[in-house]
């Protein structure tokens, strides 16, 4: 995802051909999802079309990236015959922190917990540590722990708690990187990682060897395409077309996809941050390459 979750209003209509019409191909190989991210600037004035639109793709799992609208949109995604697996979650709910969300409505964490147990949704996902309230080593340390707070409570409650990377984990010296702090601190059996693998490729990473490496602790995966030739960098801030279809990029994704069920990955989400035009054809764009591999 990128810095910001926020909703804004509807820009367009979608295309009745590109947003409705289905599409006659196999059964994806494994439960496919769409990051409803995706399609943040469209979804706003009519959720029931967008959700019907992707499930019309062949996508059969959608994850949230917004909480409260998520609690929303449950009956219309359970209507476009989706489920939910997954929401991102407000990040202050975890480290207590609501001071870089001025406009975002203060809830408790047994609360939000509780309210996407109620909506039937299985992962409890915290998607972003915002650059003004990060720290140093020990900052991370401390939040590790808090997350393992949080997920404790999110088992108690029949939740998995999952943390979702992005490049900037990855910053500074190897043993004292945010990303080697929450490897060692996070307890494996509460706190699972959902993988991106394009920031992971972004800050350097291989997405290959980051899987082996997180062997059975990584439950979740972001799939998204960079072009080649991209700086390594651990900053969010890239340029819009940075963000590519599934496919359309340098990734390579029938090697990330044989890793993947050993590292544990239950559930897999397209997601592409920014679109050059009509996210749902990104989004079917990525689902239609995926169907080769």
């Amino acid at each position: 995802m990128s810095l910001q979750i926020t909703r804004r209003s509807f820009l367009g209509t979608i295309p009745a051909a590109a947003a409705l019409a289905p599409l006659a191909m196999a059964k994806p190989p494994r439960p496919l999802g769409a990051e409803l991210y995706t399609v943040r600037n469209i979804i706003g004035d009519d959720p029931g079309k967008v959700l019907r639109a992707i499930a019309s793709i062949g996508y059969t799992e959608v994850e949230g990236y917004s909480r409260p609208l998520m609690i929303q949109w449950m009956d219309l995604i359970r209507e476009a015959g989706l489920k939910a697996t997954s929401c991102h979650v407000e990040t202050p709910l975890i480290t207590g922190n609501w001071k870089s969300y001025p406009n975002m409505p203060h809830a408790s964490l047994e609360d939000a917990i509780e309210s996407v147990k109620n909506a039937g949704i299985e992962y409890f996902t915290m998607a972003y540590i915002m650059p003004a309230d990060r720290g140093g080593p020990d900052f991370f340390r401390e939040t590790a722990d808090k997350m393992n707070h949080a997920a404790e409570l999110c088992h108690k409650a029949g939740l998995q708690f999952a943390y979702h990377n992005h490049a900037f984990e990855f910053a500074g010296n190897k043993g004292e990187r945010a990303i080697d702090i929450f490897r060692e601190r996070w307890d494996p059996k509460l706190v699972k990682l959902e993988m991106d693998v394009f920031w992971a490729s972004v800050s350097g990473q291989d997405p290959v060897e980051m899987l082996e490496q997180w062997k059975g602790r990584v439950a979740l995966l972001h799939l998204k395409d960079k072009p080649k030739g991209f700086p390594v960098q651990h900053s969010e801030n890239v340029p819009r077309d940075t963000f590519r279809a599934v496919g359309s990029g340098s990734l390579d994704f029938k090697a990330i996809l044989k890793a993947a069920p050993a590292a544990g990955v239950r559930h897999y989400f397209v997601e592409q941050d920014q679109t050059p035009g009509d996210p749902v054809e990104s989004l079917r764009k990525s689902f239609e390459y995926l169907q080769t591999m």
